[in-house]
């Protein structure tokens, strides 16, 4: 019998190496960032074109992976640390949320068990904890009461497994058990809500058929007077309302939905009302901003923000919480007898397969402990407060110039603003702004009218840069003539 090759691995001393030099390379990275276009200006397929037809027979230096990078992967990126970056919202990642990153990675513990690394539950249990207690979230949000926190990875899955325990408890377990029967569950959001719902109903099963996009107040809010009619009218021709999502700063504009209103209804009609407050949510570490949460620990069963966008945390990270574990457990527990141990069947633990849809999970918890821990309650309201100053002095320039309009309330990081008249010359003047490469700002349309979105936030976004960018806005308007 031929013997097997040994494998190659990098040694301790190799990965010092490359390891400090890939640590300089970001560090060199984000003091470089400001000097390159925003967006990236390739066009489509140049990536490939760069790259090899084939992999590499032999193994290659991690050296020429690092070349590779300034040659291949930064000039079709578009840079999402660029202080001049204003477009969707942001990811404000940091020093210590990267190295947490790669002491996770280094781990690379599967966290789907407690016993697979209780220290990968326990730590997500209680930084979880932390976090809503910084948001002034209620007991029953934490471990200390029915329910408890978990990391998925976006908003989108937290409206998903929100959805699947809504269901559940609507059903008995029925769903679970014999699939949705067509047409018999509704779900309720604005207008203005994200698109995620949508997606979360067809993967559930209940189809897109079953959204009543609910109308909005005149600051783009949901109406509950409407949502209240829909709901009666679904009754009347018996369908079952399941969930409402209320959002606490919508995509397009940064509204926040009435929820203590909202809240009411769903009490009223025993609906479970989900708030997605991924952007928004986060301002309520500072006491200043906890008026957007008004009614979320009366009526919410489920509350989900993402520190990933505006919390200096690296993406992947949405705080999800639920009111009511057991209605997620009994939605998503499957236990073959290969994952079954003394732990679990005790029920001494939380085993978090059951928080979410995939079974293997990373070590989230680890970058959002060393952000916490790094910055601390203060450091991070003083990242929040920051960008809403800068976000309310924008907004005053714009409505200073009379060729301008804000389109929208704008009390937190995004302020939503036009030239007045005709969307033509708004198209005109967003593609030269974002042409430039020294700003990126996207858009919208709010009421029929093409919008311009700018959306603060970004770690290392200064008020020279957004000084920088009404000056480039207020000259290239004439663009737009």
């Amino acid at each position: 019998m031929a013997e097997t090759p040994v494998p190659v691995h990098m040694t301790a001393e190799e990965f010092r190496r490359h390891g400090r030099a890939a640590v300089d390379w970001i560090a060199d990275y984000w003091g470089r960032v400001e000097s390159l276009p925003v967006r990236s200006p390739v066009s489509p397929g140049w990536v490939r074109e760069q790259l090899p037809p084939a992999p590499p027979q032999a193994g290659e230096s991690f050296d020429a992976v690092l070349a590779d990078l300034d040659t291949i992967v930064v000039p079709a990126l578009t840079h999402w640390q660029h202080p001049g970056f204003f477009a969707y919202f942001p990811t404000s990642t940091s020093g210590p949320a990267v190295l947490a990153e790669l002491l996770a990675s280094g781990l690379s513990v599967q966290g789907m068990l407690w016993q697979t690394s209780p220290a990968c539950t326990e730590l997500e249990q209680h930084v979880l904890d932390w976090l809503a207690g910084m948001l002034a979230l209620p007991e029953k949000f934490t471990f200390a009461g029915t329910g408890g926190g978990v990391i998925q990875d976006s908003a989108s899955s937290a409206i998903l497994v929100a959805l699947v325990a809504a269901l559940h408890r609507i059903s008995g377990g029925e769903v679970a058990r014999d699939g949705v029967e067509r047409g018999r569950y509704a779900v309720y959001t604005s207008t203005q809500a994200n698109s995620a719902l949508e997606k979360g109903v067809r993967i559930t099963g209940l189809g897109a058929s079953s959204i009543r996009f609910i109308e909005t107040r005149p600051d783009l809010s949901m109406d509950p007077d409407l949502l209240r009619e829909s709901m009666k009218n679904d009754v009347a021709q018996g369908i079952i309302p399941v969930m409402v999502m209320a959002t606490v700063g919508t995509t397009s504009t940064g509204a926040v939905d009435p929820v203590e209103s909202i809240g009411r209804i769903c009490q009223e009609f025993g609906v479970w009302l989900h708030v997605d407050a991924a952007y928004a949510g986060v301002a309520a570490v500072c006491p200043e901003f906890r008026w957007i949460h008004q009614g979320v620990g009366a009526y919410a069963d489920s509350y989900a923000t993402n520190p990933h966008k505006w919390l200096l945390t690296a993406f992947d990270c949405d705080a999800c919480y639920i009111a009511d574990r057991e209605a997620l457990v009994g939605a998503l527990s499957v236990l073959p007898e290969y994952l079954r141990n003394t732990a679990t069947d005790a029920g001494a633990v939380v085993d978090y397969r059951d928080w979410q849809v995939p079974l293997g999970r990373r070590f989230r918890a680890l970058k959002l402990w060393a952000v916490i821990r790094c910055y601390g309650v203060e450091g991070l309201r003083a990242h929040l407060r920051h960008s809403v100053a800068l976000a309310q002095e924008f907004a005053a320039w714009v409505s200073a110039d009379e060729r301008f309009e804000l389109i929208a309330p704008h009390r937190l990081s995004l302020v939503c603003f036009r030239l007045r008249g005709a969307d033509e010359p708004n198209q005109r003047l967003l593609e030269s702004l974002n042409a430039s490469g020294r700003i990126y700002l996207s858009h919208t349309v709010i009421r029929g009218a093409f919008t311009l979105r700018l959306a603060i936030g970004g770690t290392a976004t200064r008020f020279e840069h957004v000084a920088a960018a009404w000056d480039q806005i207020s000259r290239s308007a004439d663009v737009g003539e």
